[in-house]
C-alpha cells in the first residue's frame, strides 16, 4: 500500500515537473542572460544593458492605427481625363499610423505660437522664420469672386479653428511635421522625469529643443543648458544610482520616444483612404472600392441618414453644397473635419473637403517593375555633419540656414539646435547594390539616362543633359540676389516648355470641395509645384510603425 502512494506520489511530481518545463519552453526569458555570449544582462558589475519591459509602440497624439498589407493601387472608374498615369498595380505596405483628421487651422495655429515664442520675429535673426511658416490666405482671392471674408479670417477666426488649414505649401507641411515630431518627444521626455519640469516653456529663445540633437549630440540641446536636459528627477536618480556621468541620456534602445511625424507616402494614403478591411473575406478583398465607402454613390443608402452627401464636394457648375436644407452636403467651402461618418479604418475626410499633399515626387508612372514594397518617390539620402573635430555640426543663431524658393518667398530649412544635414557621399555609396547616390527623385525616370536623346560614349559627362533634350523640359524660373540684398526674379518666358514636370512637383490626393465626384476616388492622382500653395490643398500626417505588423495577435477565423 504503501508502495503504491510513493509511485503516485512520484508520478504526480513527475507531471508536474514536466508541465512546468513545457510552460517554461513556451515562453522562454531571454532579458536575463545573452543568446549570443552567455553573458547576464543588466549585470550590476556592467556589460550590455537592456530594458525587457519596453512596450510596443504608442499611438501618438492624433493619430490612428493602420494595419499595411497589400491592395491594388490605381484606376477603378473610367480615364476621361486621359492621364495615364494611375494603371491598377499591385502593391504591399506596411503597418503605419496616419491623421484621424487633416491638420486644422487650430493646429496650426499652435505651430505659428510657438515659432513666435521661440524665435520672435521682432529679432533680426529671426523674423524670416515666421514669415516663411505663415500660410498663404491669398489663395482665397478670386479676380470675379467677392472671397475677402475667407482671406481675412479663414486662419485666425475660432469660426474656423477646427476647418482644415489651407495656403500651406509642401515645403511648409513637411516642416510642420518635423516640429510636431519634436514636440511630442518634448513632452515625453518631460512626462518620464528626464527633463526639467515646464523645459518646454521656459527655454531661451533662439534655444529649441530637436530629437536628433538629443539623440545624437545630447549636451546641445536645448543651447547646451544641461540642467534642462537632465534636469528631471529621472535623469537624477539614475546619476546618483551609477556614480558617473555616462549613459544619462535616453537613447534610440530605450523605446520612449515617437519615431518622426512625416507626411504619408501616395501608396499608404490611398491604401488607408480605400479602408479595404470593411471588405476582406479570408485573404482576399470582395471587389474594389470606388470610394472610401461601400457602394457606387454619394449619398448614404443608410435609413437614418439616407439621401445624405457623405462627403464635401462640388456637385455640379454653380453648385458647391446642394440646396440649403435636407440633402445639402452641410458646406460651401471646406467644412469641420470630421464631420462625415469615417471610413473602416476610423479616417475622416479621405474624399473631399480638402485634397492633401504627399510625400511623393510625381511621376506618370508608378514604377512597380523596380519596387512593389513601401513604394515611394522622393528619397534623398542625408547625414549628419561632423566638424573637423569629429563632432556633430548643430545649427546656431548665426548660422541659421533659409531656401529661397522658386516664387521668391523664404523658408527656414534649418533651426537653431538642430543637425546641419548633408548628401551622402562615396563612403556610403562605395560597391553598394541598393543606391549609388544621394539625389533619387529621378531614379529610373528623368535622370540623363532615362532620356529617349541618351547615348553614352566614353568619357561622357553623365550629370549633365543638353538644353532641350532633358526628359522633362519644364519652366525653370530663377530667383537670386544682387549686391544690396535685393531679390530677384527671372521667369521663365520660353515657349518651348512642354511639361510643368521636375523633381519640385508632388503629388497631392483626394477630391476637394472645389472638386467633381470624380475625384473622390483615392486612386485619383494630381501634382502641385512642392513651393506653391492653393485654396483646396491641405495635409495630414502619418508615422510608421516599428515591430509587428499588428496590434493583436492572430487568431483562428471562427474563435
Amino acid at each position: 500500500m504503501n508502495l503504491k502512494k510513493n509511485l503516485v506520489l512520484e508520478l504526480i511530481v513527475l507531471l508536474f515537473t514536466t508541465a512546468l518545463f513545457v510552460g517554461c519552453s513556451k515562453s522562454r526569458d531571454y532579458s536575463s542572460s545573452s543568446r549570443a555570449t552567455g553573458w547576464a544582462l543588466n549585470a550590476k558589475e556592467g556589460g550590455f544593458q537592456y530594458d525587457p519591459k519596453t512596450q510596443e509602440q504608442e499611438t501618438g497624439p492624433g493619430l490612428v492605427f493602420v494595419e499595411g498589407g497589400t491592395f491594388t493601387m490605381g484606376r477603378v472608374q473610367d480615364d476621361p481625363m486621359h492621364d495615364w498615369n494611375n494603371n491598377p498595380i499591385q502593391q504591399h505596405v506596411q503597418s503605419f499610423y496616419m491623421d484621424e483628421t487633416e491638420v486644422t487651422n487650430l493646429m496650426y495655429a499652435e505651430y505659428l505660437d510657438w515659432i513666435k515664442q521661440v524665435f520672435p520675429p521682432t529679432d533680426e535673426n529671426f523674423k524670416n522664420i515666421y514669415a516663411g511658416a505663415l500660410p498663404d490666405t491669398l489663395v482665397w482671392r478670386n479676380r470675379l469672386g467677392y472671397n475677402e471674408v475667407m482671406t481675412n479670417n479663414y486662419l485666425r477666426h475660432p469660426a474656423y479653428a477646427n476647418y482644415p488649414v489651407v495656403g500651406v505649401s509642401w515645403i511648409q507641411a513637411v516642416e510642420f511635421a518635423n516640429w510636431r515630431t519634436d514636440r511630442v518627444n518634448e513632452l515625453i521626455l518631460e512626462q518620464n522625469g528626464v527633463t526639467a519640469r515646464n523645459a518646454r516653456y521656459n527655454t531661451e529663445p533662439g534655444t529649441g529643443f530637436s530629437t536628433e540633437t538629443y539623440l545624437n549630440a545630447p549636451t546641445q540641446t536645448y543651447g547646451g543648458n544641461d540642467s534642462i536636459t537632465r534636469g528631471g528627477k529621472f535623469s537624477e536618480n539614475l546619476e546618483r544610482r551609477s556614480g558617473d556621468s555616462t549613459n544619462l541620456y535616453i537613447q534610440r534602445k530605450d523605446g520612449l520616444l515617437m519615431p518622426d511625424y512625416r507626411l504619408p507616402t501616395e501608396a499608404e494614403w490611398e491604401y488607408a483612404a480605400l479602408g479595404l478591411v470593411g471588405i476582406r473575406d479570408y485573404n482576399v478583398y470582395r471587389g474594389k472600392k470606388k470610394y472610401p465607402w461601400e457602394g457606387q454613390y454619394t449619398r448614404s443608402s443608410d435609413r437614418r441618414s439616407r439621401g445624405d452627401q457623405l462627403a464635401n464636394f462640388k456637385q455640379g457648375d454653380g453648385d458647391y453644397g446642394g440646396i440649403a436644407g435636407w440633402s445639402d452636403d452641410g458646406a460651401d467651402i471646406t467644412a469641420e473635419v470630421g464631420n462625415y461618418e469615417p471610413n473602416d479604418f476610423g479616417l475622416y475626410d479621405m474624399a473631399g473637403n480638402v485634397a492633401e499633399w504627399v510625400a511623393d515626387v510625381y511621376r506618370p508612372i508608378v514604377d512597380d517593375e523596380f519596387n512593389d514594397f513601401n513604394y515611394y518617390r522622393g528619397n534623398v539620402y542625408t547625414k549628419n555633419a561632423i566638424d573637423a573635430d569629429g563632432k556633430v555640426m548643430v545649427v546656431t543663431v548665426d548660422s541659421i540656414l533659409y531656401d529661397t524658393l522658386s516664387n521668391g518667398k523664404i523658408i527656414a530649412t534649418d533651426l537653431p539646435g538642430e543637425i546641419y544635414k548633408v548628401p551622402v557621399d562615396e563612403n556610403e555609396t562605395y560597391l553598394r547594390t541598393n543606391f549609388s547616390e544621394s539625389d533619387n527623385r529621378d531614379f529610373r525616370d528623368g535622370d540623363k539616362r532615362s532620356t529617349r536623346n541618351y547615348q553614352s560614349f566614353g568619357g561622357e559627362d553623365d550629370n549633365k543633359v543638353e538644353e532641350g533634350k532633358r526628359m522633362y523640359n519644364s519652366p525653370q524660373h530663377k530667383v537670386s540676389t544682387d549686391d544690396s540684398g535685393n531679390l530677384l526674379r527671372e521667369y521663365d518666358k520660353s515657349s518651348k516648355r512642354t511639361s510643368l514636370i521636375n523633381n519640385e512637383v508632388r503629388v497631392y490626393k483626394g477630391g476637394s470641395w472645389r472638386d467633381r465626384d470624380y475625384w473622390l476616388d483615392p486612386a485619383q492622382r494630381r501634382y502641385f509645384p512642392e513651393d506653391m500653395a492653393t485654396d483646396f490643398i491641405g495635409f495630414r500626417c502619418a508615422m510608421s510603425r516599428l515591430g509587428s505588423k499588428s496590434k493583436k495577435g492572430k487568431r483562428p477565423r471562427n474563435n
